[in-house]
């Protein structure tokens, strides 16, 4: 009888694995995560450069395996006893988990080329790339280093500013670094390189990522101090087209550079040679 009979099967659906494909922030194209990963995690189709994690930026810069980690003894501590949907111990351990790291910068020393030099790398898969107290102190312990050893320093900045669940004292690293950052330049021979990366805001470019005798920015990165949303609504007028990515403060004297992530390394190389 009919009523026992099978519908026809239709088409078969075939199952993607999850994470496969990735959209674009920029052109919004569906792209394949190996395509995306074999080009330096820059879009093939518009030039977006993806961000990347403290260790792929490592990988990317500083000669294989000769990364050693300093300061890792700082921990985050709470002195505010902060709380707000969370406490802030538990947002630490949830962002230490995820990104794998203990705090937003990685610090250490390091080979580009045929140089040695102190390198501080921010990620902002640690919440935000906020600069909290610990992340303030190895900035200053990295150019205190490059200044006794006599080293160049390097900071690659990816950050959303200032870490609120530290209220004063993680505005107060704005000074400290900056200041730490004026003693090697003006007390050592070597050059600082400052590379920023996108997104970089706030108190990170207000202090110490402003600061290069070089500064370098990665294609269309967003760099500023407030955002455009809050600068349109408080000014009441139309921002310029592509204000505050990478093109528009080199157009506007505030970078010294635009480079592309595959020749960052071979960038900086050169400009160790000239400056040192």
């Amino acid at each position: 009888m009919a009523w026992f009979k099978k519908p026809p099967e239709g088409p078969k659906k075939v199952k993607i694995p999850e994470g496969m494909w990735v959209k674009c922030e920029a052109c919004r194209e569906i792209i394949y995560r190996k395509e995306i990963e074999r080009n330096l995690k820059v879009c093939p189709k518009c030039n977006y450069h993806f961000r990347l994690s403290a260790q792929e930026r490592l990988a990317l810069l500083v000669e294989p395996q000769s990364f050693q980690e300093t300061d890792q003894e700082l921990q985050p501590a709470d002195p505010l006893g902060f709380k707000d949907s969370m406490s802030y111990r538990e947002r630490l351990r949830q962002n230490a988990q995820r990104s794998g790291l203990k705090e937003a910068v990685l610090s250490g020393l390091a080979r580009i080329g045929e140089f040695a030099v102190c390198i501080s790398v921010m990620d902002f898969s640690f919440m935000g790339g906020s600069m909290g107290s610990v992340v303030g102190e190895r900035l200053v312990r990295s150019a205190e280093r490059a200044l006794s050893e006599d080293l160049p320093l390097i900071t690659v900045s990816s950050s959303g500013g200032a870490r609120m669940q530290e209220g004063m004292f993680s505005l107060m690293q704005m000074a400290r670094v900056s200041a730490a950052i004026g003693r090697f330049k003006a007390e050592g021979r070597r050059p600082f390189i400052s590379i920023v990366a996108d997104p970089t805001f706030g108190g990170v470019t207000a202090s110490f990522a402003m600061l290069g005798d070089v500064i370098i920015a990665e294609p269309r990165s967003l760099i500023g101090f407030a955002g455009p949303r809050v600068i349109e609504q408080t000014i009441k007028q139309q921002l310029p087209e592509d204000f505050q990515r990478a093109e528009f403060l080199l157009q506007h004297g505030l970078l010294d550079m635009v480079v592309h992530r595959r020749e960052l390394k071979a960038t900086v190389a050169k400009l160790l040679r000239l400056l040192s």
